[in-house]
């Protein structure tokens, strides 16, 4: 456990009591099934300036799991970083299977490439260094892309989760899954604006406003997880 702690040092305890309970989750169900390739991503990816960005390990095993529960093929990432869930997806969908990824920054998408090159699942992936709507948009001019898609994962710019999931609902197919990050926001969505950090507070409104949304969408049945920042988990029903 002492090692699993120090390899760790990038993660919070995330939403949980106690940073010992979080490394007892981490190091009893979610290191030992790590692949070697995202074990070496993710101790990589702790190095980087902004590693809080990458997607937390026990959220990803979550991940991994929806991905096979529905035989995932074809799949959309909105947010990419250093590519931790992106080769999470790689390594769980079939030898045919696609992953359409997108992100601004293709910078922090090389630190993680040639790990992913040498998992041998690169071929899997279509990186686009662009903002994500005019992409989806592209996308939807296909007729053959609308519900074409079995799964998406969101963890980019959350003014935009809306808009992006308008255009999910098209793309994905119904049955299909939306997994949507950071949706409790260190958890200041449970409290006043005013016992929010400043530096938290518009992302805390933007968050409570697209939670919001999600909650009263007809479409989807949710589920709002508390792993990493919290994950809410959106299945096409509509």
């Amino acid at each position: 456990m002492d090692n699993e702690k120090k390899e760790s040092t990038s993660f919070s305890k995330g939403l949980l009591q106690s940073e010992e309970l979080y490394q007892y989750i981490l190091g009893t169900s979610v290191y030992p099934r790590e692949s070697e390739h995202l074990k070496e991503l993710r101790d990589i990816t702790a190095t980087h300036p902004r590693a809080v960005m990458a997607t937390a390990p026990d959220a990803g095993q979550l991940i991994a799991l929806l991905l096979k529960l529905i035989n995932a093929k074809r799949t959309i990432e909105v947010g990419v970083f250093t590519g931790y869930s992106l080769l999470l997806t790689a390594l769980t969908i079939p030898e045919d299977g696609k992953i359409v990824a997108i992100d601004m920054n293709r910078e922090a998408y090389e630190i993680g490439l040639p790990i992913i090159r040498r998992a041998g699942v690169d071929n899997k992936i279509d990186f686009i260094e662009s903002e994500a709507l005019p992409v989806l948009d592209q996308l939807l001019e296909d007729p053959g892309n609308e519900n074409g898609f079995d799964f998406a994962f969101i963890d980019a710019d959350k003014i935009n989760y809306w808009n992006y999931h308008e255009r999910l609902m098209k793309l994905v197919k119904v049955g299909g899954i939306v997994v949507y990050d950071n949706t409790l926001w260190g958890g200041t969505v449970a409290l006043s604006e005013q016992s929010t950090p400043e530096a938290m507070r518009e992302g805390r409104q933007r968050t409570l406003d697209v939670n919001k949304l999600l909650a009263a969408d007809s479409r989807v049945q949710i589920s709002l997880a508390p792993l990493g920042d919290g994950i809410t988990i959106c299945r096409r029903i509509l």
